[in-house]
């Protein structure tokens, strides 16, 4: 069993990377993900190619997932690739108001259709997306906050 830790687009991110990995307290191996584009300005970032690109890694392990912003879609596009190999996911963040509404749709119809594994952590007042707009998404945990912080370790573990 492998559990990723899949962040958000920024660089800013690394930290919460770093936290989430320290904080779990799960059997099997952790892998935290540093997105290349953070030390290599050149690097494209595109969440399919991120998916297909950390399927071929996994072998046939089972994997749970937790991932934060931009991450999220990462994680539903895995989820679409893997879905026997999945086990459990907990979006947070998930940023509905920065991205396209394929993407939008993509999250959406995901979560939709594994709705057993995945549960959603989402900030009340998140600038990127509040809990009003992913809601209906599925099992949605709304945390009183109104940034795009997430460092929800305790219910990382519980969810997971």
């Amino acid at each position: 069993m492998q559990t990723l830790i899949l962040p958000g687009y920024s660089s800013i991110n690394k930290s919460w990377v770093d936290e989430v990995t320290n904080n779990l307290k799960l059997d099997g191996i952790i892998r935290p993900f540093y997105w290349m584009h953070w030390s290599d300005e050149s690097s494209r970032f595109d969440p399919k190619e991120k998916a297909e690109l950390i399927v071929k890694h996994l072998k046939d392990d089972n994997v749970r997932i937790i991932a934060k912003s931009i991450g999220t879609l990462v994680a539903c596009n895995l989820i679409s690739l893997i879905p026997d190999q999945v086990t459990k996911i907990i979006l947070c963040g998930v940023p509905v108001r920065d991205i396209s509404k394929e993407d939008f749709d993509k999250i959406k119809e995901v979560c939709s259709l594994y709705k057993n594994k995945i549960t959603i952590i989402q900030n009340i007042n998140d600038p990127h997306g509040t809990f009003e707009d992913v809601k209906e998404f599925g099992k949605v945990i709304p945390k009183e906050s109104s940034d795009h912080n997430y460092p929800y370790y305790e219910d990382f573990n519980h969810n997971l």
